[in-house]
């Protein structure tokens, strides 16, 4: 059996408390009534204890029904207030319920059920009510907790907007440095190159044989440090956008034949096979030939070093009306699948060790991506550990004059 209802019952006349007493006594309802005969003990009484629901007399000799519910209701009593009337005044209902009143009884019309199923109704309604507010405040923490979680992820965006642009001014100026000091680097390497080459033509004086060899190997190692140094150059470049193509007709047929043929010392030192299908219709596009030459030779020379026997091959087909496909296919060591994302990033090698067994920047790959994307193409690459590696690069048969803004994706499968 549940507790027994707290209830406050305000009325001056003492035979209409005990009329009520009597009605709810005999009403089923478990109730314990408080009888106050005025306004300011119903005060105290509210402040020292709690009850279930308060019958207010409307006409107190004090202070009336209506301002004291007023006065309650502002100062946050939310259980029902039941007024008790001798009128039936529907005007007097009216403002009884704008004032905060739960309800309202004529005191002539008072009787066991009429108690209790107000009583009840009452109770409901305050119930649902208190729901409701539970509810709305709940609803109004999650607002505020979100609201504080939304501020702390706009702060977080703009902190991490603001370390962006710090990172792109810092890229930029990394490579404004690298593409400046490759340029200052390539005068006095220049220079040393050709000195050398007068030292070998020994139309200054004859040398010794080992004063030759000493000179031929200043040479070769000149020319590879300039080669490393023009990649610098070339990815700084192409990495501030400062890069632009110059297109012209090129005969692709005849670049690829040219392009092999400037290999082959490097396969046949590793008794490769150099194939090659050149199956376009219209062999001439409309390209920067150096640039297009230059994608060729690192794709070639990149397939050769990581190929110890077998073959590396070149196809060359039309891929619609309007674009090429330049297909390199070789029968090397392959690429692990988690290495293929970081294979077109500068510097990036498949093997990272510092004992490596194949010599390389790592360069070569990342300026064949940037110039493929500069000529508004994609290249992609299909390879399995020692399966070999296939790198097809789609390119438009005429290309725009200036490098395209936007970076295009590498596609990998």
């Amino acid at each position: 059996m549940g507790r027994a209802l707290e209830i406050l019952l305000v009325d001056d006349d003492a035979v209409d408390r005990m009329a009520i007493c009597r009605a709810l006594s005999r009403a089923d309802l478990a109730v314990q009534v408080t009888e106050v005969n005025n306004a300011q003990e119903a005060i105290d009484c509210l402040n020292s204890a709690a009850y279930d629901c308060v019958f207010l007399d409307y006409r107190l000799p004090e202070q009336d029904g209506l301002s004291l519910i007023r006065q309650w209701r502002s100062e946050g009593v939310t259980i029902p207030l039941v007024v008790l009337t001798g009128q039936g005044d529907e005007q007097i209902a009216v403002d009884l319920m704008k004032a905060g009143a739960s309800d309202y009884l004529i005191k002539t019309r008072v009787s066991p059920d009429r108690l209790a199923l107000l009583l009840r109704n009452a109770l409901r309604v305050y119930e649902a009510e208190q729901r409701e507010a539970l509810a709305l405040a709940q609803l109004q923490q999650t607002n505020m907790l979100l609201t504080r979680q939304n501020q702390e992820l706009e702060d977080q965006r703009r902190y991490i907007e603001d370390q962006n642009l710090k990172l792109i001014e810092a890229y930029r100026v990394k490579s404004e440095f690298l593409a400046t000091m490759s340029h200052e680097l390539r005068t006095p390497l220049n220079a040393i190159l050709g000195f050398s080459q007068i030292l070998d033509s020994q139309s200054k004086g004859p040398l010794t044989s080992h004063q030759a060899e000493m000179v031929r190997r200043i040479f070769t190692n000149g020319k590879n440090l300039l080669s490393l140094v023009n990649d610098i150059l070339d990815l700084s470049k192409l990495e501030a956008q400062r890069l632009t193509l110059i297109p012209s007709a090129v005969d692709l047929h005849r670049l690829v034949e040219a392009t092999l043929s400037d290999l082959r010392s490097l396969a046949d030192g590793k008794t490769l096979t150099l194939e090659r299908d050149l199956n376009l219709s219209d062999p001439v596009v409309i390209n920067d030939e150096h640039r297009l030459r230059q994608v060729l030779t690192n794709l070639v020379s990149n397939a050769i070093k990581f190929t110890d026997r077998g073959q590396v091959s070149v196809r060359v087909t039309d891929d619609g009306a309007s674009h090429i496909s330049l297909v390199v296919e070789d029968t090397g060591i392959g690429i692990a699948r988690e290495q293929l994302p970081h294979i077109f990033e500068a510097f990036r090698q498949v093997d990272q060790t510092i004992r490596r067994q194949r010599p390389g920047t790592g360069l070569g790959l990342a300026i064949v991506h940037s110039l493929v994307t500069v000529m508004g193409g994609t290249i992609a690459v299909n390879s399995l550990p020692g399966q070999g590696a296939t790198f097809t690069v789609t390119l438009p048969r005429q290309i725009a004059a200036l490098p395209a803004a936007e970076t295009l994706g590498v596609e990998v499968r």
